[in-house]
């Protein structure tokens, strides 16, 4: 499929950066540096056809993710290009002006994103231009995990049995340095500024970067911290009121740090001091990841449609009906504490617990019958770690419209959760703070005493809403 490279171009190749932003263990950088001198080159592509805008808190991280990559090829004696527009259109151009003779770049998975890749590939064969790309997202590749039948894996427990069984590679070292272009390649015409890219406000932007410090070197700091403590990850994970989590997510939704790295990392830790149910709980959920990347190669239009065609029929409230309930839910003022403070902490920070997550986002399909992709949406545009696979795969599970989904009728009582995992309403106290005072205030219970401290009243019945959502249901069933 690849086309012979050209004899009147040289031996410069460009790397395509997408969502691989970091030089350790990354083929497509490996592979260009061992054929010569090397371009790295990012495309913020809002443009091709069915791709989708980043939301806010994602563009900032991409933002600081971008100026952490920068030093890192710069180390390597690689510049890096920033670039705006259509992939299909900007690629060419690079390579034209750069008379390189290769490209190289990781694959992704996403429909709109496999078409933009083809279509350069194709570009590349007709113009005698070098085009390779390689595995570096995902443990195991969508079209190579089959069930016996040959086709997809619908549900997560055989489909994790099936990855548990199949090897996986070493993560590759960082490449020799010294293999950058000649000067003045970062100076493209039309290279881009990072200073010139558009962020959150200003008083969003403070609070994710009080959170958060994008970058390789961070993710490895991450990744070391957690797992000196995953043998807690069992229990921890669940609780919003502690450090139970390794906060990975960011990391590798921008690819700061490849699955294969963190999959290695945990089995070396296994192997030095041995098993754990904390450790397996966190391999699992590394294997839910690729499950839902999997489930986005089947449905790339993950974030709209139904894995569940019956839920097509759903009758979801009508969007102008609910719409200040949907402004409650997001700005935290629901009146259910454990949401609030899910929902508060994200506008905050950019990230949110995922026990609270998915409280949060029962109650707004299931008590509030919102349909779930107003939800997804608004992740889209606040999590810091929002992605087009677990993001609306996550949300499907919960709304009981997708692959291996939650029972429908599994609705979690926020109150409940709340005193379940959040005993002491540490994190409550901390993220609502009209809820925080001592004086006769049980934060499980606001509706006691909560007008008295300026909290509202819960905005929606929960037994009876659970009747409304069970009686929706089954009209679909």
């Amino acid at each position: 499929m690849d086309a012979p490279e050209s004899p009147d171009r040289g031996t410069t190749t460009i790397v395509w950066f997408r969502d691989d932003l970091r030089v350790t263990d990354h083929p497509a950088l490996d592979a260009a540096c061992r054929r010569g001198a090397v371009v790295a080159l990012y495309v913020l592509d809002e443009e091709s056809e069915g791709v989708r805008p980043l939301g806010a808190a994602a563009k900032w991280w991409l933002d600081g993710s971008l100026r952490s990559l920068r030093e890192s090829l710069g180390e390597l004696g690689i510049p890096l290009v920033l670039r705006r527009g259509a992939a299909a259109e900007v690629l060419p151009e690079v390579l034209e002006r750069t008379e390189a003779g290769g490209v190289t770049w990781n694959r992704r998975y996403g429909g709109p994103e496999l078409a933009v890749d083809a279509g350069v590939k194709q570009w590349c064969a007709a113009h005698g231009v070098e085009a390779h790309s390689f595995q570096a997202a995902l443990l195991h590749e969508p079209w190579t995990l089959r069930t016996g039948a040959g086709g997809p894996y619908k549900v997560f427990t055989p489909f994790w049995k099936a990855l548990r069984t199949l090897e996986i590679r070493q993560p590759l070292p960082v490449p020799g340095a010294g293999r950058g272009a000649s000067a003045g390649v970062g100076a493209i015409a039309g290279a881009e500024d990072l200073d010139d890219w558009a962020l959150p406000s200003a008083e969003h932007a403070a609070g994710l970067a009080a959170t958060w410090t994008p970058g390789e070197a961070t993710a490895w700091e991450r990744l070391d911290d957690f797992l000196d403590r995953v043998e807690d990850y069992a229990e921890g994970h669940d609780r919003p009121d502690r450090d139970g989590t390794s906060r990975l997510s960011p990391h590798l939704r921008w690819g700061e740090i490849s699955p294969f790295a963190v999959w290695d990392a945990a089995v070396r830790h296994r192997s030095e001091r041995g098993s754990s149910p904390g450790l397996e709980q966190f391999l699992a959920e590394l294997g839910w990841r690729e499950f839902n990347w999997h489930l986005l190669h089947q449905v790339p239009d993950l974030h709209v449609r139904h894995v569940r065609p019956a839920f097509d029929a759903f009758p979801w409230r009508d969007p102008a009906e609910a719409a200040a309930d949907v402004r409650a839910w997001q700005e935290g003022r629901t009146g259910f504490p454990l949401v609030d403070a899910g929902m508060r902490q994200l506008r905050a920070t950019g990230w949110m617990h995922n026990r609270v997550r998915m409280v949060a986002g029962s109650l707004l399909t299931k008590n509030l019958l919102v349909d779930w992709r107003a939800g997804e949406q608004w992740f889209w545009e606040t999590l810091v770690d929002a992605e087009p696979a677990c993001g609306p795969g996550n949300w499907q599970w919960v709304a009981g419209s997708g692959a291996d989904a939650s029972p429908f009728f599994r609705i979690f009582n926020p109150l409940t959760q709340g005193r379940k995992f959040d005993p002491d309403a540490r994190y409550i106290r901390r993220w609502v703070p009209e809820l925080a005072g001592d004086e006769g205030v049980d934060p499980h219970e606001p509706g006691l005493l909560g007008p008295s401290v300026g909290y509202p009243e819960p905005i929606v019945d929960l037994p009876a809403s659970r009747g409304r959502a069970l009686d929706a249901y089954a009209s679909i069933r």
